[in-house]
């Protein structure tokens, strides 16, 4: 018995080893297609991750370099300092961009070329950007505008190397993941053949060191399956045959028990596959010869509510499906779905397929699928297939898609209408020439054939996998052709019927270039003919520009309304042109300032007939469809080339003419003078010191003390703008104060001796006030409440002891909204006072409208106050009127005591002047509270 034994342990050793040679050989097979896998997927990751996103990076640095153009071209053509200013910013930002770009690409590429190029490109950038900054106090030289887009085009040159350097990295990643995808292939080719043949040698051995020792042992065998029991078994020796006989000898012995335990097994076997039955995904049913449900594993009891009725009734099923027998509708139901092959819809929504599969025994195993997870996709895939073929039919291009033979595939119901064919003259299958040919039959193309429309297609679109070819019909419609490769090697056209876009392209070019008023040429258009006429002045003579403004349109367009006034303006225009010659030109420049440009004269004084004639005819009576008008028109005139070279400069010396001209005499012309540019300049320069004042906050306030009559003590102090020039030295508020309110530098200079003041007189000894002046430009910004809020809140001023200042221009301009801003001043505890009362309108109505605080009697008043018929009754007025309405009356500009003693003995509350002290600065005050009020109620 150990001999067997040891025999047994022999044979599964052989067979052991046998298959562990054939689980090492395909293992290390295995390992190494990983292996190769990962490293060609590796190469594929690079290809897709690192280099299409440097790509991408590549390109979105090219997009926000051609912004940055488009932003600094707008930057340098805006006038509006804020837009400009937020125009820098995004230029900036978007410099930040694109560096940022470069290096993400840089970063995911890695190439040396690649490194170069986006250096080099962000060098150009830097350049271009250092050349931007240098223009922007030369907008005129054309030489430094040249040189600046030359640097831009070689950016882009270099942005685009920089997007073919890293798209040559991803064909370059490609083609090495292909070359060890060959590679790995070949090795596992020759790997598989090695494997065959140790797998053909490793059978060869099994065969003849166990298989042929064993047929003689299966000749034993087969005698004891066949029942021959009693057949005699040969002892063999003892090697392993040996001990094979002698187990099958025991196993005869044993076969009574052997066989009782197969009986057993098979027990267990069904056990098993009952559990498999009722744990299975899959609803089984089995019926038996006789139509009667045999076996309902759990999930089909599930799917069907009347299968556990139908069990345990024993009905036939075909009886059942065929209402042979009385039975509830659950159960009939199931026996219907279980009696035939197909997709069932349930009651409870769910999709069933069910798969008969007969038995031996004359009855059926039904298996029941649940698919309503798959109907679900099928209905969506319909769906969008319906979806799709509406998409098809309702896009606005027509659409041709061919396979790699040129055959139709798709085509929809657009491109038919677009040529107007017949419907169904043009469906799949068809050839490209034979679509070619029913779009000659419809007559599209006159005097083409078939030939020369396939030479013209393979000319277009033969070189470039995508181009547009716009394509003129018979019947003047214009169609955009465009063509794409497809990857099985056809093409997919669409066709766009683009007459009406074309139309408008040419419509917004004119608008782009004429007034839509009255159609002359727009100040781009001029401009663009003033170069011309610079370019060609130095062949021959020399040509005019003259500015036209018409003299008191804005009163007609005000009164009579905007109807009247384009009329007026259209007729003007009419007049303008019937002046000049075919030769000159004549644009609208604004609302009601035109240009002329007067080519070939000789003289000045051919450019002044043209303007005494259009002085002239201008100046007749416009009989208009409604009224008839009266105007005037005033010119300035410029010569070329002597006034300047540029078409900046001489429309800008034309319209210092015109100024010149306005201020002079209207219904007149000037030419222009080198004396009128000189005090241009000097203007600017003072615009210029200005702005720059104000964003320095190079002001100082100065204080002026307000003298309560009744009391005998300063009551509080007006607080009045100084600027101090480096150069110019003290400049007057008179000189730059309406320089400021043009500008709109108002409002920021306001709001800042508005907080200054608040700031200073918090420090003041209670019950002395602080009076700011308010502009009327204050008053159009909706941040003037808000600014005194913001500045009694910083600074703990309380609002009572804060007036503000206003003249009467300030109600006459808009009484309704500036008697609302004057309201919310007064919830906010402010006093409001009038300025310069008596020098305005005076009406009444404002002092009705509104409450005021206090009444400022002007010092043009005081300072005739004590001569002979001098104005005593008007101050005598003015402080009656300001008793009876209960307000404050102030009297400025008091010098001299009997000014003073007049005042006082006409009931006059204040007084300020230098009289008591002119307007100090606030290191002063101190001294001037001591001297006036004495030392205890001096700052401390």
């Amino acid at each position: 018995m150990p001999r067997m034994v040891d025999a047994r342990v022999t044979i599964r050793g052989r067979i052991l080893l046998a298959f562990l040679t054939m689980s090492l050989i395909t293992g290390a097979l295995g390992l190494y297609a990983i292996r190769g896998l990962q490293d060609a997927g590796e190469l594929v990751n690079r290809t897709y991750d690192e280099s299409l996103m440097s790509i991408n990076y590549a390109r979105a640095a090219a997009a926000d370099f051609a912004k940055m153009r488009s932003a600094f071209a707008r930057r340098m053509v805006t006038g509006d300092p804020a837009a400009a200013s937020k125009l820098d910013a995004e230029i900036n930002e978007l410099a930040a961009t694109l560096s940022d770009d470069l290096g993400i690409a840089v970063e995911r590429s890695q190439s040396d070329r690649v490194i170069r190029s986006a250096k080099a490109v962000q060098e150009g950038v830097e350049l271009w950007e250092s050349m931007r900054h240098g223009l922007d106090g030369s907008t005129g030289k054309s030489a430094a505008w040249d040189a600046l887009d030359r640097q831009a085009g070689i950016v882009d040159g270099q942005i685009e190397l920089l997007v073919n350097y890293t798209a040559g990295d991803g064909f370059v990643f490609r083609q090495t993941a292909r070359t060890v995808v060959a590679q790995e292939i070949r090795f596992n080719v020759i790997a598989t053949a090695v494997a065959l043949i140790l797998s053909g040698f490793v059978a060869y051995l099994l065969n003849r060191r166990i298989i042929g020792p064993l047929a003689s042992a299966s000749a034993v065998a087969e005698r004891i399956a066949a029942g021959r029991l009693d057949d005699a078994v040969p002892t063999g020796g003892r090697d392993e045959l040996g001990a094979l006989l002698r187990a099958m000898a025991t196993m005869r012995d044993n076969i009574q028990a052997m066989m009782e335990r197969e009986v057993s097994q098979r027990r267990s076997a069904e056990a098993l596959l009952a559990d498999a039955l009722q744990s299975s995904r899959e609803g089984v049913v089995v019926v038996d010869a006789h139509g009667r449900i045999a076996l309902a594993n759990a999930q089909a009891l599930e799917f069907f509510s009347g299968l556990r009725s139908a069990v345990e009734v024993g009905s036939s099923v075909i009886a059942l499906a065929n209402g042979e027998i009385d039975a509830p509708a659950p159960m009939i139901d199931c026996a219907r779905t279980l009696s035939r092959d197909g997709e069932v819809l349930l009651a409870d929504g769910r999709w069933l397929r069910v798969s008969r599969s007969a038995t031996q025994e004359g009855g059926f195993v039904a298996v029941c699928s649940d698919i309503s997870v798959l109907k679900e996709q099928e209905a969506g895939l319909k769906q969008t297939n319906l979806r799709l073929d509406a998409a098809l039919d309702n896009m606005s291009q027509g659409l041709c898609l061919y396979d790699a033979d040129h055959r139709l595939m798709v085509v929809n119901r657009r491109y038919a209408e677009i040529y107007n064919l017949p419907p169904g003259s043009v469906v799949p299958g068809m050839s490209a020439e034979a679509v070619l040919q029913c779009s000659l039959g419809a007559g599209h193309h006159p005097g083409s054939t078939l030939a020369d429309m396939l030479r013209e297609a393979a000319c277009i679109f033969g070189t470039s996998r995508q181009r547009t070819h716009f394509q003129e019909l018979a019947n003047g419609r214009v169609v955009a052709i465009e063509q794409r490769m497809t990857a099985d090697g056809g093409f997919v056209a669409t066709y766009d019927d683009v007459t009406e876009r074309r139309q408008a392209e040419a419509r917004i070019a004119y608008l782009a270039h004429h007034d839509t008023l009255t159609g002359l040429p727009n100040r781009i258009l001029f401009s663009e003919q003033v170069d011309a006429a610079i370019a060609q002045a130095g062949r021959g003579t020399g040509f005019a520009v003259f500015c036209l403004d018409l003299d008191d349109f804005r009163p007609v367009n005000d009164t009579l309304g905007h109807v009247v006034g384009d009329e007026l303006l259209q007729a003007a225009a009419n007049r303008i042109g019937a002046c000049i010659r075919e030769i000159d030109s004549c644009a609208r420049l604004g609302s009601d300032e035109f240009a002329i440009l007067q080519r070939g004269i000789d003289t000045a004084e051919d450019a002044a007939v043209l303007a005494r004639r259009l002085v002239e005819v201008l100046g007749a009576p416009f009989v208009l469809s409604s009224h008839t008008v009266t105007l005037g028109v005033t010119l300035g005139i410029t010569l070329a080339p002597y006034d300047g070279t540029s078409c900046e400069k001489l429309l800008m010396n034309a319209d210092v003419a015109l100024a010149r001209s306005k201020v002079d005499a209207r219904g007149s012309f000037r030419f222009f003078e080198p004396e009128m540019d000189a005090r241009l300049q000097a203007r600017r320069l003072f615009e210029v010191d200005l702005r720059e004042a104000v964003a320095n906050e190079a002001f100082e306030v100065h204080y002026q003390p307000i003298y309560c009559l009744n009391a005998d003590r300063i009551c509080g102090f007006e607080a009045l703008l100084r600027w101090n020039h480096p150069v110019r030295g003290w400049v007057s508020p008179v000189e730059f104060i309406p320089v400021a309110e043009e500008l709109g530098l108002i409002v920021p200079l306001g709001e800042w001796v508005l907080h200054r003041a608040c700031e200073e007189a918090a420090r003041w000894p209670e019950g002395l006030k602080v009076a700011v002046n308010v502009s009327a430009v204050q008053f159009t910004s909706a941040s003037l409440v808000t600014a005194v809020r913001e500045a009694l809140q910083r600074t703990g001023l309380p609002g009572q002891r804060l007036e503000l200042e206003i003249t009467e221009s300030v109600l006459v301009a808009n009484p309704g909204a500036t008697t609302a801003i004057l309201h919310n001043l007064k919830m906010l505890g402010a006093r409001v006072s009038m300025d310069d009362f008596g020098t305005g309108y005076s009406s009444l109505s404002y002092l009705r409208s509104f409450p005021f605080d206090k009444i400022k009697i002007d010092q043009s008043f005081v300072r005739d106050l004590c001569a002979e018929n001098g104005t005593e009754f008007i101050v005598r007025a003015v402080i009656g009127l300001g008793a009876s309405l209960r307000m404050t009356t102030t009297a400025e500009g008091v010098e001299t005591e009997a000014q003073l003693s007049k005042l006082r003995a006409e009931g006059c509350d204040e007084v300020q002047g230098y009289l008591f002290s002119r307007p100090v600065p606030s290191v002063e005050l101190p001294a001037l509270i001591t001297r006036w009020n004495g030392a205890a109620r001096a700052i401390a």
